[in-house]
């Protein structure tokens, strides 16, 4: 039995029931800075998808204390993680940090593909555009001297009994892991080529029943989920949008309640909840960075004067100079006679040198506004 989207406020949920085993899996969707530090021996890394598996004692009908992660977690975490690693969509096509959470409800049986079939629907519940749906199985052996019986989707007393739990686990394609336990001293080729035909039959029959619930993943990700905004600045600018002690970045995040991380090469992630906040925080981070073009007109303030002229900042820490001759049409003794600290004024930018210093111009936009004056009265 399948169902999805029955956690309202979870990014993805799906619970996957099979016999007296049942799993839980809710996929939850992050920005960059939420991936996973993976530091070992050969060095650190940063994983972008993640898998949990948690066996809570009551799913057995146990009582205990509730402590970490132990062998049973981490091995079978990890092996849904990598029959699952082969549909999950490259950063470039979907940059989002994925973790799938399995909580076992229920256990009799194999518990490990239950998490691979439940998290395979919570990716396509939400949104993740996976490659395929994909399930797991578990395949079990009764042997004697002579005669082997393969059984397919083992309960607990036949995994306990048996003489082999072999964990298969993929999609109509193909399989994506595997994972063998036997207590015989070896098994034959004719055993294993039954136990993989029997193993895809089964997949088969589970997928069928999966995709019946849902065959591709939801076109929206959930409207709970970030909204991520990636482009591309200069990386000399980088500083310029962090600012002194990051107070710039922090100011953009702070207004627009959105989040802002952006890597060595000029990469910058924009998530917010709601997608106005990302395009405005981005709108932010363009104006910090565009670079003044000649011939094009801005709003200015003026931010200092000088007697040879006025210091305009066209743009959040880009100055050009005003030259006293390019304030009037007409001869001016002094800047103060027409221009005051923080006013507000029209300019344009007549030239740019090798250096970046940007010339100003204010009396080629009064010669316009004359001329067209000049044009409508006559």
């Amino acid at each position: 039995d399948c169902e999805i989207s029955l956690l309202p406020r979870t990014h993805g949920s799906a619970l996957f029931t099979r016999g007296e085993t049942q799993s839980l899996a809710v996929t939850t969707l992050g920005t960059k800075i939420d991936e996973q530090k993976i530091e070992g021996l050969d060095g650190s890394f940063w994983k972008s998808y993640m898998l949990h598996y948690n066996f809570p004692s009551f799913c057995v009908g146990e009582v205990r204390f509730p402590r970490g992660p132990g062998r049973r977690e981490i091995g079978h975490g990890r092996l849904a993680e990598k029959a699952l690693e082969y549909i999950i969509p490259d950063e470039e096509e979907f940059p989002y940090t994925i973790r799938i959470v399995s909580d076992i409800l229920e256990s009799n049986g194999s518990s490990s593909m239950a998490t691979v079939c439940a998290g395979s629907l919570s990716l396509m519940d939400a949104g993740v555009p996976v490659k395929k749906q994909t399930a797991g199985i578990a395949m079990g052996l009764i042997k004697d001297e002579e005669n082997f019986i393969v059984l397919s989707d083992i309960l607990g007393d036949e995994d306990h009994l048996g003489d082999m739990d072999f964990k298969v686990a993929g999609s109509k394609d193909g399989f994506t892991a595997v994972q063998m336990d036997i207590k015989v001293a070896g098994i034959s080729i004719e055993i294993m080529k039954k136990a993989i035909a029997q193993a895809r039959e089964g997949l088969n029959q589970i997928l069928e029943v999966m995709n019946a619930v849902i065959d591709k993943p939801k076109p929206d990700i959930s409207p709970y989920a970030p909204k991520i905004i990636i482009f591309k600045i200069d990386p000399a600018d980088i500083g310029i949008v962090i600012g002194p002690g990051g107070k710039t970045i922090r100011e953009i995040q702070d207004k627009t309640d959105s989040t802002i991380s952006i890597e060595d090469d000029g990469t910058v992630f924009i998530s917010a909840v709601d997608s106005k906040n990302g395009e405005e925080a981005k709108r932010m981070v363009d104006i910090i960075v565009a670079v003044p073009e000649v011939g094009k007109i801005y709003e200015g303030t003026v931010k200092r004067i000088t007697p040879f002229g006025a210091f305009v900042e066209i743009m959040p820490g880009k100055e050009g100079l005003l030259h006293i001759s390019e304030i009037e049409n007409r001869r001016i003794a002094r800047v103060e006679d027409v221009l005051k600290l923080g006013q507000n004024v029209q300019v344009k930018v007549k030239k740019i040198d090798q250096m970046g210093k940007v010339d100003l111009t204010r009396k080629q936009l009064l010669k316009s506004s004359y001329d067209r004056n000049s044009r409508h009265k006559y």
